[in-house]
């Protein structure tokens, strides 16, 4: 108190009252050291003896059961492998009596119940279990059986009875050296009490000495700092005691000024954003609701508009027939115009048709081998193939899930254009190859027609977008967008290669399944590990990837392992006969 009068600066005093701890913490800690160390010889004893010894007496009782075990299956079943657990547990007990005998030098009692429990062990092992093996492996399971009788069984209890005696012993050792170590560790106990107690009452003086400079302006503090926590970002901060605190209360305020400006930011941000959610919702709804009633205006359409255009077909039909030349020239012609102008209304209403069904009435997603489908495709586009003389192959085609259907739709719509837009005097040639890119099958559809302009590949996928008239090549344009269609309800996507060297390519990837996946990235780790050196890996990159080989054939040859339309007599055929052939299901292949 005097010194206190004095004025003894807060370091003086916090320096004095730590002396006085320091020195009554060393008499305690030298206290604690001498017990310390007597309790740890204890604590090793349980640890590091008695714990061991039980565990190892518990596997020993197992091992003792699996032995018994394996010799009762062995006398059921007769199996050599049923013995294994026998001879390892023969090996593992003699490694464990070794290690429990180790372990229990200190203790008398519990070497004397392990030589109980050894010498029981033995002689079950000498006259049950050699001798039942001997008699199984010598006249069968039966007569092993026949030596397992009550008599054995109560040999063995009275080896597990031995057992339970050794855990006993080790229990009855470990809970003396338990006594012990809680002993010592009691004393312990008493000197760390007394050393938190001179610790708590220095605290406490120190605690007063520093409440009304540090404590009070802190805490004060810490409250405006939890009321801007809080949401009361306007509070001004303001500090109190030390300088130190007072600059500190001018930083957090510095701070609490830019988070509010920047909330203020984040704020307008956010209405903003909902706005523009809430306008985006409106016309998605829009949407979602014009794109519905744009389907069932195309399905109600089509069904409403076909008895109508039918009967102006026939009758227009009736009248070409029945009254051809017997009208004048211009009215033949225009009879003419009226057919060729219902029909072309048909199949435009037929393939507006196709193109609403797509993705609304579905079959359900199946596994489909294309090379069965290319093989339908082939069926389906014969007569227009040997009209023109063509020539359709593929390579080997993958397994994908979707919809069969559609997907032969897809690509009879893909080989009837590219056997539709040939060019003359040059035999067609299409060819359909796949191979595997970042998880998807790609497949490319190549022929050596007339080609699409760069400019208009992204042209040719637009319902009723036509490139050519329709004198020049027939079809309703919608073919292509069909196939759009088709590719993008199985969750891929359609595009030209305008980088072909001759004709069109159509490429078009279809999801792969998990398997062609990881079988796919199997051979390339195994490909990976082959790489030794820089040239290997120079040599694989020149190598040709066999999943292109058929697309780098092409249709000018016949690739190996490449399907081929089967040849056939070319036959005279009407363009319009033809036309009707290159049609599947009322979707007519499109200008492209």
């Amino acid at each position: 108190m005097k010194a206190y009068q004095q004025g003894w600066t807060l370091r003086r005093r916090v320096a004095a009252l730590l002396g006085v701890v320091v020195v009554l913490l060393l008499g305690l800690a030298a206290a604690e050291a001498a017990v310390a160390a007597k309790n740890r010889e204890n604590i090793d004893a349980v640890l590091l003896k008695t714990g061991p010894l039980r565990v190892e007496a518990q596997e020993l009782m197992s091992v003792l059961l699996d032995q018994e075990t394996s010799v009762r299956g062995y006398a059921v079943n007769g199996d050599g492998s049923d013995l294994e657990p026998y001879r390892e547990g023969v090996k593992r007990e003699q490694d464990l009596v070794t290690s429990i005998r180790d372990l229990s030098a200190d203790y008398p009692d519990v070497r004397r119940s392990l030589d109980v429990v050894e010498q029981q062990t033995a002689q079950w092992r000498t006259q049950v279990a050699e001798p039942v093996i001997a008699t199984v492996e010598r006249d069968g399971p039966e007569a092993g059986q026949a030596l397992i009788t009550d008599a054995t069984r109560q040999q063995f209890d009275g080896i597990r009875s031995s057992v339970n005696t050794l855990q006993e012993e080790i229990l009855t050792v470990r809970q003396e050296t338990a006594d012990r170590v809680n002993a010592t560790s009691n004393t312990l106990v008493a000197l760390l009490i007394i050393a938190a107690l001179v610790v708590t009452t220095a605290g406490v003086v120190m605690l007063i000495s520093l409440d009304r400079i540090l404590i009070r302006p802190l805490a004060a503090l810490v409250g405006q700092v939890r009321e801007v926590a809080d949401g009361d970002y306007r509070h001004r901060i303001e500090g109190s005691g030390p300088p130190e605190f007072r600059r500190l209360a001018e930083d957090i305020d510095q701070m609490r000024m830019k988070i509010a400006r920047e909330l203020d930011e984040v704020r307008e941000a956010r209405e903003r954003i909902e706005w523009v959610n809430s306008q985006l919702q409106k016309q998605a709804e829009e949407l979602t609701r014009s794109n519905r009633d744009l389907e069932q205006f195309a399905y109600v359409a089509s069904h409403d508009l076909q008895e109508p255009l039918r009967k102006v077909a026939s009758f227009c039909q009736l009248l070409q027939r029945r009254y051809a030349g017997q009208l004048d020239e211009r009215a033949d012609q225009y009879i003419a115009f009226a057919v060729d102008g219902a029909q072309r209304m048909q199949r435009l209403i037929n393939d507006l048709l196709a193109f609403s069904r797509i993705g609304r009435l579905t079959t359900g997603f199946t596994e489909v081998d294309l090379n069965k489908v290319m093989g339908d495709v082939a069926g389906q586009t014969e007569a227009a193939l040997q009209y023109a003389d063509a020539e359709l192959t593929w390579g080997e085609m993958p397994t994908i899930r979707g919809e069969e259907p559609l997907l032969t739709n897809l690509l009879v719509n893909l080989v009837s254009n590219s056997v539709k837009f040939r060019r003359p005097d040059v035999p067609p040639k299409v060819h359909v190859s796949a191979r595997l890119v970042d998880g998807e099958w790609e497949i490319s559809c190549r022929d050596n027609g007339i080609g699409i302009e760069p400019e208009f590949a992204d042209k040719i996928f637009v319902i009723f977008q036509r490139l050519h008239s329709k004198d020049a090549y027939p079809g309703t344009g919608i073919g292509l967008a069909i196939v759009k269609k088709i590719v993008e309800y199985h969750g891929g996507r359609v595009w030209v290669d305008t980088d072909a060297d001759e004709g069109t390519t159509i490429r078009f990837t279809l999801p792969a399944l998990e398997a062609d996946i990881e079988a796919a990235r199997a051979a390339e780790a195994a490909t990976d590990e082959d790489a030794t050196d820089a040239t290997d890996a120079t040599d694989a990159e020149d190598a040709t990837d066999p999943a292109e080989a058929p697309a780098a054939e092409g249709a000018d040859g016949d690739p190996a392992g490449v399907g081929r339309q089967p040849d056939g007599e070319a036959r005279e055929e009407p363009p319009a006969e033809a036309d009707r052939h290159g049609t599947n299901g009322g979707m007519k292949e499109t200008v492209g």
